[in-house]
């Protein structure tokens, strides 16, 4: 059973032209070329704190995270990351700055990727030791340019941060690991600034093929981040840029991957979990829009399948809105309203009863989802 907003999917004005990239794997993730774009977080927990760790870990996968980050700064922190990678399942990204023998430790640690720039960690022989681990304990490599970051000779000869000095970072990061014949990496041009995040990427985006990994760093406080994470963020995936994403905001990780999620399913690029249209309610609402839509998001946090929703206060534009969901409710008059199925009206309900009701039918509707794709598997 297809999601009814299918219809959408159909439409060209919906179509996204992905930007071509080549392939590569964090672990059993593919990202690049035609793989769904992956959403990923990162721990912060204390990495040698490898209960508290793994409990986060677990917490960010139930949320839907294709790939987890661990800062690994120290011995203790890489002796401890090979524990937490024993106790997961899902890729982990050693974070790497600086120490190359940190890099070496987590690749023998189990580490699907090293997130490293090749240029910080000292001489040539040092990258080739780096390099060589990657290839030994098939590890990936993400190459991770930031504005507030960048080279001192860089910054001299352009100024100040800038598309062009973050894109020439990355390109001379990225022949490093080329010049030892290595390929197996994607990499981020990431700044506090959603204008010259989406510069840097677009840039970027023209002169190599290797995936590209999102961002807008230190983005900030839950709100702010968020909305400066979604236009940056939004205005690439809708010019089919970008292979895998990472919500960074000064809030709980979990909520990156949440975040993270609703953007794509914005662009129906995935379509993770229930999607609520509602409206902002109005003096014409027959019920409490606002109270029913916040119950209802946090009753259907847990459902991970495919659901397009309606909740909409009046008949003005609940019918219509309903025709396009899988499951739609349109406020009537005299405590009542309209439960709509597959975009077609089905039955009346009480208000009183319409939460409870919504969430059985939303569960009911998921149970059946994951019977058909375990079927067809």
């Amino acid at each position: 059973m297809a999601g009814h907003d299918d219809i959408h999917s159909i439409r060209p004005w919906r179509r996204i032209e992905r930007r071509k990239s080549r392939k590569i794997r964090v672990g059993k993730v593919e990202v690049g070329g035609d793989a769904p774009i992956s959403v990923q977080s990162m721990t912060n927990t204390p990495t040698t704190d490898v209960e508290a760790t793994v409990e986060q870990i677990r917490g960010l996968v139930e949320a839907g995270a294709d790939i987890v980050r661990v800062s690994c700064p120290d011995p203790e922190s890489t002796a401890a990351f090979a524990k937490i990678v024993k106790a997961v399942d899902v890729p982990l990204v050693a974070d790497i700055h600086f120490h190359y023998k940190r890099a070496i430790e987590a690749a023998k640690a189990g580490a699907a990727c090293l997130r490293i720039n090749p240029g910080n960690i000292g001489s040539a022989e040092r990258v080739r030791e780096v390099v060589q681990a990657a290839k030994d304990h098939g590890c990936s490599m993400r190459i991770g340019v930031n504005a507030g970051s960048l080279e001192n000779d860089l910054l001299e000869k352009y100024g100040e941060p800038c598309p062009e000095a973050m894109v020439e970072s990355a390109l001379d990061h990225a022949n490093i690991l080329r010049d030892h014949d290595f390929h197996e990496f994607k990499i981020s041009v990431k700044a506090s600034d959603p204008f010259l995040t989406v510069a840097a990427y677009q840039a970027l985006s023209e002169v190599i093929d290797c995936p590209l990994h999102l961002g807008v760093t230190e983005a900030g406080p839950y709100r702010i981040g968020t909305v400066k994470s979604s236009v940056a963020l939004g205005s690439l995936l809708w010019a089919g840029i970008g292979d895998t994403i990472r919500i960074s905001l000064a809030a709980e990780p979990v909520e990156e991957i949440k975040i993270g999620f609703d953007i794509l399913k914005s662009l129906n690029l995935r379509t993770r979990g229930v999607n609520i249209i509602a409206c902002p309610s109005c003096a014409r609402q027959g019920y409490d829009v606002i109270r029913t839509v916040e119950a209802l998001e946090r009753r259907l946090e847990h459902i991970s399948e495919p659901i397009s929703l309606s909740i909409i206060g009046c008949v003005v534009n609940g019918p219509g809105e309903a025709l396009y969901t899988d499951l739609g409710f349109t406020g009537g008059g005299k405590g009542s309203g309209k439960m709509y199925v597959s975009g077609k009206p089905d039955h009346n309900v009480n208000n009183e009863d319409m939460i409870e009701h919504i969430v059985d039918l939303v569960e009911k509707r998921a149970a059946l989802l994951r019977a058909e794709k375990a079927a067809a598997e």
